[in-house]
């Protein structure tokens, strides 16, 4: 992050504060903005967690209309400071008639904006609310099924808006945690190079609902038929072998990856922050996690910075 230099030599001491304020304003402009808005129960506190162990300054249901003025404040130690954190959601019952006007404002000001919406399916939402047995903020006089629908069909806007979007149902905390820092924009407001994310998965699991590209590898030979194999996963030698060795296997991954060669520049070019590629199997424990290997080894050569996760493996 670039830092204005600050005045040096004599200076009137009022004048001196004067120019620091300035200097500290300027820095401060060049810092990142995080909007962390979307569902109730879908973890923004926990994505706030995140962004406060990334160093950065986090305020957890920040009225929007205090926002500016916040911004203006001198900050103190503000060069130890990564960026800011606001979690902003529908427990302010002005957010969504103030936000637009807000938002539009900062950006005039030269505020780099990063909004980031977080959401879970329906149902995780519900198990999260009867684990935790709080109240959902719009569910007053009505169901806790009604107030998620409310307040989808209420943010539908601001999720249009989102620079990113991301569906928290199936991550446990340390792999929630570990996106959230993937999503973290550049100190210019412009996001980081496309992160590639690789999913195995098991179809009878239900499919990844933030896969970019899907891929069905239940054609393969099913290592879970031979009583030696049955129990490891494709993470075990013997069975990525026993996967591999098959012609069908060769001539699929090559032909899989000269697509995924031509087609993820593509993405670059268009601007793509995030590409998430998931390949199924029944269980996602042998075949899907065998060829998300092999697919892996190749994109770390060809693009670099990718993440691999074994959704089901352990199921």
């Amino acid at each position: 992050m670039g830092q204005t230099e600050c005045p040096k030599g004599r200076h009137n001491p009022k004048s001196l504060q004067s120019n620091r304020l300035k200097c500290q304003t300027t820095d401060l402009m060049n810092l990142p903005i995080i909007i962390i808005t979307g569902l109730s129960g879908s973890g923004k506190s926990t994505a706030l967690e995140a962004l406060e162990d990334q160093g950065f300054y986090c305020v957890d249901n920040m009225p929007v209309t205090l926002l500016p003025k916040f911004l203006e404040l001198p900050l103190k130690n503000a060069v130890d400071i990564s960026g800011f954190a606001f979690v902003m959601d529908v427990r302010e019952k002005s957010f969504l008639s103030q936000y637009p006007a807000v938002f539009d404002q900062l950006y005039r000001q030269g505020h780099h904006f990063h909004i980031l919406f977080l959401e879970s399916d329906e149902n995780v939402i519900v198990n999260r609310y009867k684990q935790t047995r709080r109240k959902h903020p719009l569910s007053t006089g009505g169901s806790l099924t009604d107030g998620i629908r409310f307040e989808k069909e209420a943010l539908s806007g601001l999720r249009t808006a989102a620079a990113q979007i991301i569906n928290t149902s199936f991550y446990n905390v340390h792999e929630f945690k570990a996106k959230i820092v993937e999503a973290l924009p550049g100190a210019d407001g412009s996001p980081e190079p496309m992160q590639v994310s690789l999913v195995s998965f098991g179809f009878k699991h239900g499919i990844p609902v933030d896969a970019d590209l899907l891929m069905d590898v239940r054609f393969l030979a099913n290592p879970y038929f031979i009583p030696e194999l049955k129990d490891l996963t494709g993470e075990n030698e013997a069975v990525y072998a026993y996967v591999m060795k098959n012609a069908e296997s060769k001539i699929f991954l090559q032909k899989y990856l000269d697509f995924l060669d031509y087609l993820i520049p593509l993405y670059k070019k268009e601007g793509k922050s995030y590409l998430t590629i998931a390949l199924g199997c029944t269980g996602g424990q042998h075949r899907s996690v065998a060829i998300s290997r092999a697919v892996y080894r190749h994109l770390k050569k060809t693009v670099g910075q990718v993440r691999l996760l074994h959704r089901d493996m352990a199921k």
